[in-house]
């Protein structure tokens, strides 16, 4: 028994730590995964770069590799889910059919968006990557250490902005 309880608390120390014993061996660093939503009521359930899945918005999520140094044409592939809030009235838990019924509108109201997106020149220091939500599905990278609404922090959109009615068609963006 005290084999496998400390068999546990070490492979929970691992996991904790999973990001603090990437090293760059293999031309890679791990960093964190952080987002911003900039669009006023709107509800992403999750996002993911390259493969690295993030449940919700948020920061610290653990880990994105990046490469040690910057080339030109690096690019990131932003996935997300959008909740657009057009589900009817939550029915209880009660009357398992109707919550059912519910829970399945609920799920295929989401909306699954992609895009692909330049991540900009860095150099030594950068911390992980913070992806940015935009308006009309367009998304925004960057990799400063900076926190958002510092003067040096080069993404300057403001939060709570509105959708607008329609959005012009671009490409890259699904």
């Amino acid at each position: 028994m005290k084999k496998m309880i400390i068999g546990s608390v070490v492979l929970i120390l691992f996991t904790l730590s999973g990001c603090s014993q990437a090293n760059s061996d293999n031309g890679y660093t791990a960093g964190d995964l952080r987002a911003l939503d900039h669009v006023e009521g709107r509800g992403i359930n999750g996002f993911s770069v390259n493969g690295h899945h993030v449940p919700g918005l948020g920061g610290g999520y653990c880990c994105i590799m990046l490469p040690e140094k910057w080339t030109p044409g690096l690019k990131a592939r932003v996935e997300w889910e959008v909740d657009p809030h057009t589900s009817p009235a939550f029915p209880g838990y009660k009357d398992r059919e109707k919550f059912n019924a519910w829970k399945k509108t609920l799920e295929n109201s989401f909306q699954q968006h992609s895009a692909i997106v330049d991540i900009p020149q860095y150099g030594k220091e950068r911390c992980g990557l913070t992806v940015h939500f935009l308006p009309c599905n367009q998304v925004k990278v960057t990799t400063v250490c900076a926190g958002y609404g510092t003067p040096d922090y080069p993404i300057k959109e403001p939060l709570n902005m509105k959708e607008p009615a329609t959005c012009p068609v671009m490409q890259g963006v699904k």
